[in-house]
């Protein structure tokens, strides 16, 4: 017998218990500023108790959308624990349907009100996408539909003063950031972007 998921949407900006978008935002900064500094707080949500009243229920404050790199696991990043965040995670912030239709149950149903498209320092992902605009070498398998996503903004950086790749990680953010704001399935989450700096640990905010 097929299941029926039974979604139910929530279009008022802040459910009973939510978190503004601009403490949720206050909340990252702070625990960026620990991250970057050295400092994290202990790790929250490993005792039991956390543990038990988040198998009941959640709240997340935030979504993050970010890249799939290896050196910037959103949790850490933030200094947040367990239950804290939705965290999606493509190659270069790429979008499609799956991750759209994801970044909406998080802000709809789960009631998070503020979505971070988080960027990054040297994003392997942006810099494929360069070279592809640079060199017209064609993307083999799957990889395709993501350096498809992403060359836009690899070829709307190439005329831009400065380091073509930082310009593109730059554009790319903005150009997820125009999408999802674009979009009314979002409507209750202020969408801001967001760049990492590998060498530095700090992240910069962009309204």
């Amino acid at each position: 017998m097929p299941v029926t998921l039974r979604i139910r949407t929530r279009r008022h900006p802040l459910a009973p218990g939510s978190t503004s978008s601009e403490d949720a935002l206050e909340r990252l900064r702070a625990g960026n500023a620990r991250y970057a500094a050295g400092r994290p707080l202990p790790p929250r949500g490993g005792d039991g108790e956390r543990r038990r009243a988040l198998a009941v229920r959640q709240q997340p404050f935030a979504v993050v959308l970010g890249c799939i790199d290896s050196r910037v696991p959103p949790e850490r990043v933030f200094d947040v624990g367990l239950g804290d965040l939705v965290c999606i995670r493509t190659a270069g912030q790429a979008l499609d349907e799956a991750v759209l239709g994801s970044i909406e149950f998080g802000v709809t149903e789960l009631g998070a009100t503020l979505v971070v498209v988080l960027g990054h320092e040297r994003c392997g992902a942006v810099a494929a996408a360069v070279e592809r605009v640079r060199s017209g070498r064609a993307v083999r398998g799957h990889l395709t539909r993501v350096i498809d996503e992403l060359t836009p903004a690899a070829a709307g950086a190439r005329p831009l003063a400065g380091d073509w790749l930082e310009n593109a990680v730059s554009a790319n953010v903005a150009r997820v950031q125009r999408t999802l704001r674009a979009d009314r399935a979002f409507d209750p989450a202020v969408v801001v972007g967001a760049r990492f700096d590998l060498d530095t640990g700090e992240v910069v905010f962009r309204r």
